[in-house]
Parts: structure tokens; C-alpha cells; sequence
């Protein structure tokens, strides 16, 4: 995989002209079709998880998995059409547009692809393949009674590939305000999103839930990425306020596709359900907010006096670790009356969130920096 010569520049030299109005829409619609690719998916997961857990078990052909499957789908076609695209303006000599991240070389440089769109299409072909092996796993086992199956873990991670893919593609039109609400999108569903990877560690003999311990680590980190790729005051609050509004539309929507769609198709629910919030917008730290306004305190106040931004970083990633981890305990308490969570779990939590929190805090500006680069000279600023 090599880099190519490329022009930044190229149809935005004449913002009047057609060609400039053509590349914009094209930059546009590649990658808005990836991010609602990606917003399918994250309501399928929810639903998806909703259904395991007042319904019971699913076979592989379910209308949540048809969300899913259609998500990676959508997602995976827009990445290719836009790689169609760079790899014709290569071919014929013409400068090759940076959108969706710088173009590289790949498969000997049969294709050129943006960086964005070559992560997201790795992901979506990714999910294809381990779709087939879901597809056998259940041919073989029949129901599945959990989530954290070797195929749904190999799905999960390749959809977190998909979201990182969004990610960088919107990173490469921070100039541009639908750029910015792109971005921020993209960051609220990955970070809703990729702690449900870690389920797989709850296979093991572990004191805490892995997934509470992964919405530990990718909330600071990702907040972190956000505010300093944003780089503009109150991203981080605008980050919250994003992560808010998806969870509180996940929190409506779940239980009730889930009981619609088994009214629909004749299946009760399980016996004796107690009143739960729904799982998956649950693991979602509901308090991001106190994190947010403390980011916005830290690095407003780094870059009035113009110091470096690491120290302050990894100054907040072990306190954002701790607040959310606290916070997260408090939400449980306040959502779920039948849940508890006792002195000795909490404490390990806490802990837990120190060095979580410095992980977070040492690579989130090393990511956001990464992330920065993806965007055309002067278009990050």
C-alpha cells in the first residue's frame, strides 16, 4: 500500500463552477451513505439486543439482523463507489480528489481508495465474510442464547472497522460545517458502539462486566479525539449533547421494536420480565456531560496560554476514566431498581478507570492528531 500524488484542491479552484458543485455533492453523498450505513447498523445492534433479551433466541433471519446485514451493506457500497471514482480519476490522468482521506494504492495498485472509505469497505466486506460464518454457526448450533458467540464478536469488530472507516472520511471535510455534524455523528455511534466488542472477554472469570469496563476506556478516548480534532469551542459539550440525544432515541426505540416485531410474528416474550431499562442505550454513559464541560475547561484554558496539549490530556483521561465509571454505576442505580451494585464492585471500577483513563488519555491525542492529518491543508482548521 503505497501513497499517490493527489490534488487537494481539486474541484473547489472555481467554487462556481459545475465541477466544484459536482465533486462536493459526490464528497457529500459518499459520506453521508457511509455514516447512514452505520446509523442502520447501530439501531440493529440495539434492537438486536433488546430481542435476545425479552424475546430470547433468534436464528439468523430476523428483521434486527436484516438491519444489520442492510447497515454493513449500505456502507460497503458507498466505500466501493467512491473508490470507484478515485481509482477512474487516477486511470485517467486526473488529479485524484482527497475525500475521504488521503488516496493510497492497494491490491498492487489496481485500486486507488481514500483512507476512509478503504477502512470502511475493509469493514463491510469483513462483515460479509463473517456473516457466512454466523450463517453456519447457526446452521450447526441452531438458536443462539447469547451475544458473545465467536461470530457476533468477529461481526461486532468488523462493524467498529466500518464506524472507524466513517470516522476518518468525515475528518477529511472538517472545512465544511456538514463535515463537522458529520464527524461528531460518527464519533457519538463508535463510541456507543465499540465497547459491545468487549462482551467477548465475559467469557473469562472477570470481577466486572467487560462492557462496562470498554465504555470506561472509549468514552474518555473518544471524547478526547473529538475535542481536539474539533478544535473549536464547545466540541466536547456538543459531543455530549449528540451522545444524549442517541441514547435517548435508542432508549424509546428498543423495547418497543422488540415488542412490536414478536406481536407481529406471534412469539411472546420471555415469562416473569421485571421492568429493565433497555440493555443497550443502558451501557451508555449517561453522565458524559460532567466529562465534556472538564474537557472544555482543560483545553480551553492549555490553549490560552498556548502549552502543549498532552499533559492536560493525560491529566483528564485517569479523572474522566473515574467519573465515568462512577457515573455509570449511579445511572444503573437510578434506571433500574432492581439493579445493585455493592462497595466492592464499584470500588474495582473506579480503580479500573485510572488506567483506563491514562490509555485514553496518551493515545486520544495521538489519534485526533492522525485523524487531523487526513484533512486537506487548511480544511482542519
Amino acid at each position: 500500500m503505497t501513497s499517490i500524488p493527489f490534488d487537494a484542491a481539486v474541484g473547489r479552484a472555481d467554487p462556481g463552477s459545475r465541477v466544484a458543485d459536482t465533486a462536493d455533492i459526490a464528497a457529500g453523498a459518499g459520506a453521508w451513505a457511509v455514516l447512514l450505513g452505520t446509523v442502520v447498523t447501530v439501531v440493529g445492534i440495539s434492537w438486536d439486543i433488546q430481542w435476545h433479551n425479552e424475546v430470547g433466541p433468534d436464528t439468523f433471519f430476523t428483521l434486527p439482523h436484516l438491519f444489520l446485514y442492510s447497515g454493513s451493506a449500505i456502507s460497503g457500497f458507498a466505500s466501493l463507489a467512491m473508490v470507484v471514482r478515485a481509482t477512474a480519476a487516477q486511470r485517467a490522468g486526473r488529479p485524484v480528489p482527497w475525500a475521504g482521506g488521503v488516496p493510497v494504492r492497494v491490491f498492487g495498485s489496481t485500486l486507488t481508495a481514500p483512507l476512509g472509505y478503504m477502512v470502511s469497505g475493509a469493514g463491510a466486506a469483513l462483515f460479509l465474510l463473517y456473516g457466512l460464518f454466523d450463517l453456519r454457526w447457526h446452521a450447526i448450533y441452531g438458536f443462539d442464547a447469547v451475544l458473545n458467540t465467536p461470530s457476533h464478536v468477529a461481526l461486532f469488530l468488523s462493524i467498529s472497522t466500518t464506524m472507524i472507516g466513517s470516522l476518518i472520511v468525515f475528518a477529511s471535510h472538517l472545512g465544511k460545517l456538514w463535515g463537522r455534524i458529520g464527524f461528531v455523528v460518527a464519533l457519538v455511534i463508535l463510541m456507543a458502539f465499540a465497547p459491545v466488542s468487549a462482551d467477548a472477554l465475559n467469557n473469562l472469570s472477570l470481577p466486572i462486566n467487560a462492557v462496562v469496563a470498554g465504555a470506561v476506556l472509549f468514552a474518555p478516548l473518544l471524547l478526547i479525539v473529538g475535542a481536539v480534532v474539533l478544535a473549536r469551542p464547545w466540541a466536547a459539550i456538543w459531543i455530549a449533547v449528540a451522545m444524549g440525544v442517541q441514547q435517548g432515541g435508542l432508549w424509546w426505540f428498543s423495547p418497543w421494536a422488540a415488542h412490536t416485531y414478536a406481536a407481529a410474528i406471534g412469539l411472546p416474550l420471555r415469562d416473569g420480565l421485571p421492568p429493565r431499562p433497555p440493555t443497550f442505550p443502558a451501557m451508555m454513559p449517561m453522565f458524559l456531560i460532567v466529562s465534556a464541560v472538564l474537557a472544555e475547561l482543560l483545553l480551553r484554558r492549555a490553549r490560552a496560554r498556548g502549552t502543549d496539549l498532552r499533559t492536560p490530556l493525560l491529566l483528564f483521561g485517569p479523572i474522566s476514566g473515574v467519573l465515568t465509571a462512577l457515573g455509570l454505576v449511579l445511572q444503573r442505580s437510578l434506571t433500574d431498581s432492581l439493579a445493585h451494585t455493592g462497595a466492592s464492585a464499584t470500588a474495582i471500577l473506579a480503580l479500573l478507570g485510572i488506567p483506563l483513563g491514562l490509555i485514553a488519555g496518551f493515545f486520544g491525542g495521538r489519534l485526533a492528531a492522525m485523524l487531523r492529518s487526513t484533512a486537506p491543508t487548511g480544511e482542519g482548521a
